[in-house]
């Protein structure tokens, strides 16, 4: 199963909060269950992300905060490759490419938005798509058009690979559009 991260949160990384508003929805995963390299490149992106929006604020075009976002990551030495091709198959064919905005320490996606409003479930859901594609257990969707740059954080979940990795069968039976997870504020605090 796939499973990515909607509005819950207290922690820093995942826990119980629904859209902010307390009490659990639906299943979560708790970030500290990942690996923790995997979560400290996550925190070093995100302090980056943090740092475009405070100096750019809301309002520019998806691109603009793309190209400041990788202009960080490069001042920070975090080493990534935008539009990276993965390819998918179909019954061992090749049919196509996932194409994310960014593969960042050849762990995790990121989508870079400029969208008002919340992350939609199609966003979620081509990330689940991507996640699966480059078989990698955590990707960022990364809203910059927000006021607060943590309501515009969600990560998505690539369960079935976690799970594979730990050797749980479990899984099959899960709805691969079940609740999602979202980040809240995270080590490096993204809020403004």
């Amino acid at each position: 199963m796939n499973y990515d991260s909607d509005r819950r949160s207290s922690s820093p990384y995942g826990g119980e909060r629904q859209g902010g508003r307390g009490g659990p929805r639906g299943r979560g995963m708790p970030l500290s269950e990942l690996d923790p390299t995997l979560t400290g490149a996550s925190h070093k992106l995100i302090g980056c992300a943090r740092d475009v929006h405070m100096a750019l604020g809301p309002g520019y075009d998806r691109q603009v905060y793309l190209e400041a976002l990788k202009a960080e990551m490069a001042a920070q030495g975090i080493v990534f490759q935008a539009a990276h091709h993965f390819p998918v198959t179909y019954k061992g064919q090749p049919v196509g490419q996932a194409v994310p905005d960014l593969f960042v320490s050849e762990r995790f996606l990121v989508n870079v938005l400029a969208s008002p409003g919340e992350v939609g479930g199609f966003e979620r859901a081509q990330l689940r798509a991507q996640l699966k594609a480059a078989d990698l257990e955590l990707g960022l969707i990364i809203n910059f058009a927000g006021r607060l740059l943590k309501d515009g954080l969600v990560r998505v979940l690539n369960l079935d690979k976690i799970q594979a990795m730990k050797g749980d069968g479990e899984g099959d039976d899960h709805d691969p559009h079940s609740t999602p997870d979202e980040f809240g504020e995270g080590e490096h605090d993204a809020r403004h």
